[in-house]
């Protein structure tokens, strides 16, 4: 499986696959879901929208700069864009290594940098057809 952004559902076992290694003994897969609430209001879905070619970009930057940090036998990191129901899985980041403390890190600062530095903006649409932005500026629909 590639890294990247994608349209399609993330499969988790892919992912986790993806990373399988006979001489990893740490496999780390976090898998990130839409919720059905935030900051106290009910969410029905929520729309991911990404700059894609910036992102991938990104991604690969990260890729590198992990491998730098942890000695990561391999590593998968998958956003999806697009309109998301609750339960769905939005982004998901597999880590390979040696040991489990260097696949915990490196997953975890991974799912950390992917949060803060991709170009990747989300809208939510609440129960009763409101769409808000995560930042709070609501959307007329």
């Amino acid at each position: 499986m590639k890294s990247g952004i994608t349209r399609k559902p993330i499969d988790p076992t892919k992912v986790l696959e993806s990373v399988m290694d006979d001489s990893a003994g740490g496999v780390v897969l976090f898998i990130g879901t839409v919720r059905n609430s935030n900051r106290g209001r009910r969410v029905n879905a929520i729309d991911y929208e990404a700059y894609k070619e910036m992102a991938e970009r990104r991604i690969e930057e990260l890729a590198k700069e992990v491998r730098r940090r942890w000695p990561v036998k391999a590593l998968t990191f998958i956003h999806r864009v697009g309109t998301l129901k609750v339960g769905e899985v939005s982004v998901a980041v597999g880590v390979s290594s040696v040991h489990r403390a260097e696949a915990f890190q490196a997953a975890r600062f991974a799912i950390d940098r992917i949060k803060k530095s991709l170009p990747i903006w989300k809208h939510e649409t609440l129960k009763g057809g409101a769409r808000v932005w995560l930042e709070e500026s609501v959307i007329e629909t």
